[in-house]
């Protein structure tokens, strides 16, 4: 429905004009230039997944197979299979290949890291307006993309150097979101085959899929017929097109191995079982008339679909990391950012927290509300369906608030918008409306952030980023690249920095699929001078480094021997000093 236009003086300035101003501001000011520079010239990446891809891309540029995903510079001399899509690595090899004729290899690599981020955003700023405009016109799209580009939860996902897939993930559910708004056949099947692109790029987008088919499988129990044609068609496209894709990035030698943690036959079982339960309905519908029939049908199928799934796959019942030890979970996997919940950030004094939940919080109860109130509810009905899943997810990790974030500004516009309307028909909306609008801009966030930093300082007990990060640079890791090719022990969290920067290999890196490794990593960087020894003989290890700003774990009662060897408390005739400034220490293993 069109809007009426704002009620102000001619001699003000255009209320369109403006927020395109806005709109513009937000995107020139999404990256600093420093950062863009770093990206640029020094290929400095936002986080170690944004290197370990562009390591795997560089393996493709140089002319790994398509179906080989293993990096054997990781975990040597065997290797780690990689779980991630060569989807998202396609483009970014094609853009190094398109500008290394123009610019030369490292300038191409650098540009590659930063066009990518930005051009997605591009797309996801389109779909984003494009969808909001179509309910509640073009005034409130433009607030939505201003609002985005003040939601941390989506610039972080597009910052430069941010090459890792959840940008991706995060327009597909956007895009799915509102083909379902819009419904009938073609929104279905939109919605399907952008829920098959979210599973081909990693398993994010699960929650938020399964949201997605519950919510238009009650459509038809509630609607009956006139629903019916969103229902099938989304569980025909889901089904048709997750197999297609599997096959376009997996080894057909692979078809038949189960992954928890990737599009694979457990997967695939489910996105089938879509299609059947679609098309199974599609034939009984002229027999189920009441809803109370539908409900039974559909509880029947469902009930058959994952028990199925319970009896054929059971190893994924668990989640995606099975295998895990209690070594590797309690001091790796519990310990990283994105697997954290809102309560130990609290307890933790991490108050940058705030930046991210409260926006999502107030979203889904906002979305929730207008459901069951007002005009346009399903637009509402659809975004609480699909913020509910990412809000309750990322209260138990972090990680779940990667792609609900994008939706955050899907609500925010309109409701800011509507907040505009009433001001300018003379209708002052009331503070809480005021205040609640406000709260929905993750920006605003950052006066109590910066408050609480200030009174409560002791409350922060977790680790300063700051000390990690000096050791991830090209300038800091330039001692070590120097030096011939070996393999590297070092803490877990340096490893794609080190592949991305260096020539050599690593024993450990942040990745669920090498166990072993990073149990190795964790005992030899945080035991004792035995269990340092022992390590880097099993592994082959030719160099030691270490982060002088983010010492190991201690395993035992005493300080760990790499951290006091790291300080200069300790020495080791087996291990030769090569490094003695900067941030990374680094020696040479006797043989």
């Amino acid at each position: 429905m069109p809007e009426p236009a704002l009620a102000m003086p001619a001699s003000r300035i255009n209320p369109t004009a403006f927020l395109w101003l806005l709109v513009a501001i937000g995107l020139v000011t999404m990256n600093a230039p420093a950062d863009i520079s770093a990206t640029l010239h020094h290929l400095r990446v936002p986080d170690p997944d944004d290197a370990m891809r562009l390591v795997e891309v560089r393996d493709l540029v140089d002319g790994q197979g398509w179906y080989d995903l293993v990096q054997r510079r990781f975990g040597p001399p065997v290797g780690i299979p990689s779980h991630w899509s060569r989807l998202v690595d396609a483009p970014l090899a094609g853009l190094i290949l398109t500008l290394t004729p123009l610019t030369g290899r490292p300038l191409a690599e650098g540009a590659a890291a930063l066009l990518w981020p930005g051009l997605l955003f591009c797309l996801y700023a389109v779909v984003l307006f494009r969808g909001v405009r179509a309910t509640f016109g073009a005034r409130s799209a433009l607030i939505a993309l201003v609002v985005a580009t003040q939601t941390l939860g989506v610039t972080i996902q597009f910052a430069a150097g941010r090459v890792d897939h959840h940008d991706i993930q995060l327009i597909a559910i956007l895009g799915l979101a509102f083909a379902m708004i819009g419904g009938g056949a073609r929104g279905g099947a939109v919605a399907g085959a952008l829920g098959a692109l979210s599973l081909a790029v990693g398993l994010e987008g699960l929650p938020f899929l399964a949201a997605a088919a519950l919510f238009l499988a009650a459509d038809w129990i509630l609607r009956g017929r006139p629903a019916l044609a969103a229902f099938t068609a989304f569980g025909a496209a889901l089904g048709l097109c997750a197999p297609v894709l599997f096959g376009a990035q997996v080894s057909p030698a692979l078809w038949g191995r189960t992954a928890c943690d990737a599009l694979s036959p457990p997967w695939l079982f489910l996105a089938g079982g879509g299609l059947a339960i679609g098309l199974s309905c599609m034939a009984l519908d002229r027999h189920l008339q009441r809803r109370t029939s539908r409900f039974l049908a559909l509880t029947g199928l469902g009930t058959l679909l994952l028990g199925g799934f319970a009896l054929l796959f059971p190893v994924c019942l668990g989640g995606p990391f099975p295998g895990m030890t209690a070594l590797v979970r309690d001091h790796w996997l519990l310990k990283v950012n994105e697997m954290t919940d809102a309560a130990t950030f609290v307890a933790r004094g991490q108050w940058e927290a705030l930046a991210f939940y409260p926006v999502v919080l107030l979203a889904t109860l906002v979305a929730t509300r207008l459901a069951f109130r007002g005009p346009h509810r399903r637009f509402w009905a659809v975004a609480s369906a699909l913020l509910w899943p990412g809000l309750v997810l990322g209260l138990e990790e972090f990680r779940g608030l990667y792609v609900v974030s994008g939706l955050v500004p899907l609500v925010a516009g309109p409701f800011i918008g509507e907040a505009l309307r009433r001001a300018s028909m003379r209708s002052l909306p009331s503070v809480g409306r005021i205040a609640l609008a406000a709260g929905l801009v993750s920006t605003v966030w950052i006066a109590p952030i910066a408050l609480g930093e200030t009174l409560f300082p002791a409350a922060r007990t977790a680790n300063d980023p700051a000390g990690a990060t000096a050791c991830l640079g090209d300038g800091a890791l330039a001692p070590l690249a120097a030096l011939p090719p070996g393999t590297v022990l070092a803490p877990i969290f340096m490893g794609p920095a080190i592949l991305l920067h260096t020539p050599h290999a690593v024993v450990a890196a942040p990745y669920h699929r090498a166990v072993p490794e990073i149990a190795a990593a964790l005992r030899g960087l945080g035991g004792t001078e035995g269990d340092l020894r022992r390590e880097t003989r099993t592994h082959g290890v030719r160099y030691l480094a270490t982060c002088a700003g983010r010492p190991a774990d201690d395993l035992q009662a005493e300080t760990a021997f790499a951290t006091r060897l790291t300080r200069g408390e300790a020495k080791a005739g087996w291990l030769k000093p090569l490094t003695d400034a900067g941030p990374v220490k680094v020696w040479q293993v006797a043989p």
